[in-house]
């Protein structure tokens, strides 16, 4: 059995997939938009501000991987109930991310802090010789803890 992460967006999601490939040194390997869809025969037209949307991603990391797409626009046609609700901030979850060692965590978790919001900086702690929580530029909430190595003392 295996948990993938699933992420939303609210336009963002090629951006952020983008910098997450290259930030945990994976691979995409399939995006497509909305506008990219076959069209179905009980599917509403699609609106334009939805066209370039991502409707799928799957980012490859090793074994790992992390899927994603952009919710539905808040736009003249849509009926965001019907998909989904639209975009709402992540609540109630973290995505955790085990690394190796203490300076592989220190560049995870400074990356994603780049322009996001610190909730807990990188640190020793009782358990681990680093662990920090931070939500990225894209909204996503993320905990880095290194898990190979024993706690200092």
């Amino acid at each position: 059995m295996q948990f993938v992460p699933y992420l939303n967006f609210d336009g963002t999601c090629a951006e952020a997939m983008a910098f997450y490939a290259k930030l945990f040194g994976g691979q995409i390997v399939y995006q497509g938009t909305f506008g990219e869809m076959p069209a179905g025969a009980d599917m509403p037209p699609l609106p334009e501000a939805a066209k370039n949307r991502i409707m799928h991603a799957h980012l490859q990391v090793g074994a790992q991987a992390i899927m994603a797409s952009d919710t539905m626009p808040n736009a003249p046609g849509v009926d965001l109930e019907a998909c989904g609700g639209g975009y709402k901030k992540p609540q109630g979850m973290w995505v955790s991310i085990g690394v190796d060692s203490q300076g592989e965590g220190q560049r995870v978790f400074d990356g994603l802090a780049q322009g996001g919001q610190v909730t807990m900086p990188f640190a020793a702690t009782f358990w681990s010789p680093g662990f920090g929580m931070v939500t990225d530029r894209f909204g996503t909430p993320w905990m880095v803890n290194v898990v190979s190595e024993p706690p200092k003392s």
